[in-house]
């Protein structure tokens, strides 16, 4: 028997586990208020936020909420916010995503007045919580005897481009420090470039929905966003959940087109894609933790089923561990307040 004892020569993980000072020390992965970035819903009309069902905790905001939330999330020390509009009135074409007065763009010239550079204003860039017919572009009928979702109606991907571009300049004339396109149109970061760049919006940054999933998971996102689809559903231009290799080649081609960082969604059913998408690029990745993710854990906790804090910094620990370099979370500002 060698002096140590019998298992003298095997690493002892106990060993390194002992006290919480011991375990911060080995930790591999941090968490940070810095990690996180907030989404927040703003309702035109609205003179009181209004609960989400769905969603305990999350609101849609009116103007002057969403500058008190903007600021709590500032002194929380978070990021930034991710911005989505729901519109008083909707049509075809969404024409109130880049409206000068549209209620996003007018929330991002307050916010921007407000709090300069304090926070990184992020916005949702995309058509769906503007159209009457739910769906994130411009419909056309279906060509070549195909048919359509909603009485022979497809949507139009390259007619639908010109639309991003002109949301995209809207955005930031009104103060968006970074436009984030999630409508999965092909060409779509390529446009809103040339659209940005020729406006004269040569410094806003682009982040690419670039691997975002048909997934079950927006249940109550749609709730909150009043954007569900009319008919059909989103599945020919959002990505297959069975494919991964896919989801390298949306990345690869949102980068060669000019996005400066790209994101995944949702985020805990694709850890696996959050990993391949951090080891395949040397840009900023971040992954959403999206509403039904959001609503499972609040569920679970409500029942008592799980200790809701110790649930919530497990699963955003967990995403940053599969590599991603910031957390898109409803409860990026209580996290953050727990984080310091």
């Amino acid at each position: 028997m060698s002096e140590g004892g019998a298992h003298a020569g095997f690493a002892h993980g106990r060993r390194l586990r002992s006290t919480p000072a011991m375990r911060r020390w080995t930790a591999q992965t941090r968490l940070a208020p810095a990690d996180l970035v907030l989404p927040v819903f703003v309702k035109q009309d609205l003179v009181d936020p209004v609960p989400i069902r769905s969603m305990p905790g999350v609101v849609q905001h009116s103007l002057d909420s969403l500058r008190k939330a903007a600021h709590e999330a500032a002194e929380a020390g978070i990021s930034g916010l991710m911005l989505f509009g729901i519109p008083a009135e909707k049509d075809a074409v969404g024409s109130q995503a880049d409206a000068a007065d549209g209620i996003v763009n007018v929330a991002l010239q307050q916010l921007r007045a407000d709090l300069g550079d304090e926070l990184v204003l992020m916005a949702d860039l995309c058509l769906c919580e503007y159209t009457d017919h739910g769906h994130c572009g411009v419909l056309t009928p279906a060509r070549g005897g195909a048919r359509g979702q909603g009485g022979g109606l497809v949507v139009d991907n390259d007619p639908t481009l010109d639309r991003y571009a002109s949301v995209a300049v809207a955005q930031a004339q009104a103060g968006a420090h970074v436009v984030a396109p999630s409508g999965m149109m092909d060409g779509q970061i390529a446009a809103i470039r040339a659209g940005l760049d020729s406006a004269g919006f040569t410094e806003t940054p682009i982040l690419a929905y670039a691997a975002k999933y048909a997934s079950g998971f927006y249940g109550p996102f749609r709730e909150a966003a009043e954007g569900a689809p009319q008919f059909g559903d989103r599945s020919t231009y959002q990505m297959d959940p069975p494919n991964a290799d896919e989801a390298l080649r949306e990345v690869a081609q949102d980068l060669a087109e000019g996005a400066d960082a790209v994101m995944v969604k949702p985020a805990l059913p694709y850890l696996d894609i959050v990993a391949r998408v951090a080891d395949a690029v040397d840009v900023p990745v971040s992954a959403y933790q999206v509403s039904g993710e959001y609503a499972m854990v609040e569920a679970a906790a409500a029942n008592g089923w799980v200790d809701r804090q110790r649930a919530i910094l497990e699963t955003l620990t967990a995403i940053r561990r599969a590599g991603a370099g910031s957390v898109l979370t409803y409860g990026a500002v209580e996290a953050a307040r727990w984080l310091r």
